[in-house]
């Protein structure tokens, strides 16, 4: 008699997650593995099916040159505007947290970009701007300067794509900017009687007890960076150009499945993908514990 109350509050607890739980089966759990099934076949979106194994993965690894392009170009991608964006995100949650006015404005405009920064329009208005007769250019016109064809030009374009990346800063702002708000002020106050300068005590409180909050930003941004679609599919014609400069994983898989419809072989290559992404995750985690430190003392594990 005594289990019947936990049993309704069993039932009642499961009630509440039934939504969350059919859409994490039926959403994610079920296409992912219904997508791990056709990485082991052939197919085309017409036809059933054909199992052949792991002759898709093979292919991939021995014969398929774009592959090896595309994660060359992602990586660059990955390592200029993580590091980038976080900094710059760093920088300006400083600035804010100065008990300047109109603080609430100010965070949200900065917020913005965020928002509007994956969007296809933002994508087209970036093109225009970094165009050989864009704005970008004419504004370096009035310094004298002459500008390359930003987008045209494969030494070039990638960099117009990270500077998109960047000023979608606002999103870590914030966080970052809760973090600074809850470092006791006291610490700075005693670190002053002390003579620790502003670079003293950046480095000796500020990052260590902000490094949980740099943690998690940059896991977030490496998983959301490494899925970057848009941007490039816009600025690069929806075809990598020019000369493959802008052939994003994600855009070479979304060509491999939906153009060339060969669904297979883009299921094969969103595995290896969320293979990549967890393990750059998983270096994270492993490397926390030299540089991660929480409010009790502990480090990161």
């Amino acid at each position: 008699m005594r289990k019947l109350p936990r049993a309704r509050d069993n039932l009642t607890a499961y009630t509440f997650l039934l939504p969350w739980l059919l859409g994490f089966f039926c959403l994610t759990l079920g296409p992912m593995l219904a997508s791990l099934y056709l990485s082991l076949t052939r197919f085309n979106l017409f036809s059933p099916p054909v199992w052949i194994g792991l002759d898709n993965y093979v292919t991939i690894f021995t014969e398929d040159s774009t592959f090896a392009a595309s994660l060359a170009v992602t990586f660059k991608y990955v390592f200029l505007s993580v590091p980038l964006r976080l900094i710059f995100a760093l920088l300006v949650a400083m600035a804010l947290n100065k008990g300047i006015r109109a603080l609430g404005f100010y965070r949200t405009v900065y917020y913005l970009p965020s928002l509007l920064g994956g969007s296809v329009a933002i994508a087209i208005v970036w093109r225009q701007l970094f165009e050989g007769t864009g704005v970008v250019n004419r504004l370096l016109a009035e310094l004298g300067i002459e500008g390359p064809s930003w987008i045209s030009h494969p030494d070039y374009v990638v960099y117009t794509i990270v500077t998109l990346s960047v000023w979608q800063f606002g999103s870590a702002m914030v966080i970052f900017l809760a973090g600074l708000k809850q470092i006791p002020a006291d610490l700075y106050e005693a670190s002053q009687v002390d003579g620790a300068g502003k670079m003293r005590q950046f480095f000796r409180i500020t990052l260590p007890l902000l490094s949980p909050v740099i943690f998690f930003n940059l896991i977030m941004s490496i998983i959301n960076t490494f899925q970057a679609f848009t941007p490039a599919f816009m600025i690069g014609d929806g075809r990598g150009g020019p000369l493959d400069a802008t052939m994003f994983y994600t855009l070479y898989l979304y060509l491999k499945g939906f153009s060339f419809f060969d669904m297979g072989y883009a299921s094969a290559l969103a595995w290896i993908m969320l293979i990549i992404i967890g393990i750059f995750t998983a270096i994270v985690f492993s490397t926390s514990k030299y540089w991660v430190f929480y409010g009790d003392g502990r480090e990161g594990r």
